[in-house]
């Protein structure tokens, strides 16, 4: 990538009715599917196959490692074909059908037929979560995520990306709220079902809603020469503020990914909460209602400015959610968390579309891919993992030892948050720097 990172259109660029009805629909039922996938199928190997946290962390690092792959292969070469609605077309039909097939996996049949069915049950279902991940982050984080840096420009992406980080709580929210019966009644292949088909429908769906505004890049350079040029020496130095604003992003996202994936065992079973999907609903509500809000404000004081007190919020909620208890408890510090999660989550991901090279936008989400899933899905939950072991294992009535998570998953990821302090201290420095560059075209391929 050269070192032309600052977009040519500067100017705010009309976002209207259709624009906004694909980048909502394809968002947020690409978010239902994640949802299945970040939280239920946790759930769903914890209620049905085994409660060791360190297979919850495998699960969810394997799947990062799928997703990055596909993002760094289908973003290059949404680039060099110039096309992202193709591969948001197809993309999300075979994800929907991919995610459907979790139904089929019956852990009970496999018992009879093998000694160890629980190590057969978690082999299939890590097999086909690095499958359906392949092929939703080619879609999603991919196709998607590169049409709507197309799409837009800096004077708008605070609105738009302030809409676009809510998706994962609103997904929350309708499946808690209308699919979560079903997890409990142990219907599982209805579930999965019914998901499935409605990220199949959205592909269907974007091939009248989404156009192409990219273009393609005429290149001499090898298609993977093109996979790896974001990750090469020269790439980091010509494009500092870019990944200053990755590595800020990489160490807060590894706070996140602390205590994400036992959220809802933590409320469950630690908290006593039965009625878990009301605590998550109201603070997926009034987070999404917050995030709305913060991105306009971010558009009118700067996404840098913005950034400090987002990443105070989220550090305040955390310590708020390690000292709750109760029903009340758990939703103000639930509200305070999440706002902050949101807050910062838009501000580093309109930070980056802002830095991305001309014409490189989908070799810029293999990068994001690495920096806020890849990296901090291997490392948080495992840290969240020892903090686990370390306080919150018991003995049962059968005598075998289970895990609860415990609010010292809070605590570490509080940690981990403070750290990211530094590297949000750099982008700071840099970016008075990263304005007064001339917003040039590329005169050559990125």
């Amino acid at each position: 990538m050269t070192e032309h990172t600052v977009h040519a259109k500067t100017l705010p660029a009309p976002l209207g009715p259709r624009m906004w009805t694909a980048l909502i629909v394809l968002g947020l039922v690409g978010q239902l599917a994640w949802t299945v996938e970040n939280m239920y199928l946790n759930v769903f190997v914890y209620k049905t196959i085994t409660t060791n946290p360190t297979v919850t962390a495998a699960l969810v690092a394997s799947s990062a490692i799928a997703a990055t792959l596909a993002t760094m292969l289908i973003g290059a070469l949404s680039d060099r074909l110039g096309k992202r609605k193709a591969f948001m077309t197809y993309g999300y039909v075979l994800w929907g059908a991919s995610t459907a097939a979790f139904g089929f996996i019956q852990v009970d049949g496999t018992a009879g037929a093998f000694k160890d069915a629980v190590a057969l049950a978690v082999l299939a279902i890590i097999t086909l979560d690095c499958v359906m991940s392949f092929l939703g982050s080619g879609a999603n984080d991919a196709a998607f995520q590169a049409w709507v840096t197309d799409s837009t420009v800096p004077a708008n992406r605070g609105r738009v990306d302030g809409v676009v980080v809510i998706m994962p709580l609103v997904s929350m929210l309708i499946v808690f709220g209308l699919l979560d019966p079903l997890t409990k009644d142990g219907r599982w292949m209805e579930f999965f079902a019914i998901i499935g088909g409605f990220v199949m429908l959205t592909g269907i769906a974007a091939h009248w809603l989404v156009d192409d505004p990219a273009e393609p890049v005429v290149t001499s350079t090898s298609y993977f020469r093109d996979v790896v040029s974001g990750l090469t020496p020269s790439a980091v130095r010509a494009n500092p503020f870019l990944y200053a604003t990755l590595l800020g992003w990489l160490v807060w996202a590894i706070s996140v990914q602390v205590y994400l994936p036992y959220l809802i065992i933590y409320i469950e079973q630690y908290l006593k909460i039965d009625a878990y999907a009301i605590v998550l609903g109201l603070v997926l509500i009034l987070a999404s209602a917050a995030s709305i809000l913060g991105g306009r404000i971010m558009d009118r004081i700067g996404k840098v400015a913005f950034l400090m007190p987002a990443g105070a919020l989220y550090c305040a909620g955390l310590a708020a959610m390690f000292f709750a208890r109760g029903f009340t408890a758990a939703i103000v510090a639930g509200t305070i968390m999440m706002s902050g999660f949101m807050f910062v989550n838009a501000a580093f991901s309109a930070l980056v579309r802002d830095a991305s090279p001309d014409r490189a936008a989908g070799r810029v989400q293999g990068l994001r891919m690495i920096g806020s899933i890849l990296i901090p899905s291997v490392i948080g939950p495992f840290i969240g993992a020892a903090a686990i072991r370390g306080t919150g294992s018991y003995v049962d009535e059968f005598g075998a030892t289970q895990s609860v998570p415990t609010p010292t998953i809070f605590a570490a990821a509080l940690v981990v948050a403070v750290i990211s302090l530094a590297p949000v201290l750099l982008v700071r420095r840099l970016h008075p720097a990263f304005l007064a560059r001339p917003a040039l075209e590329e005169t050559e391929p990125a």
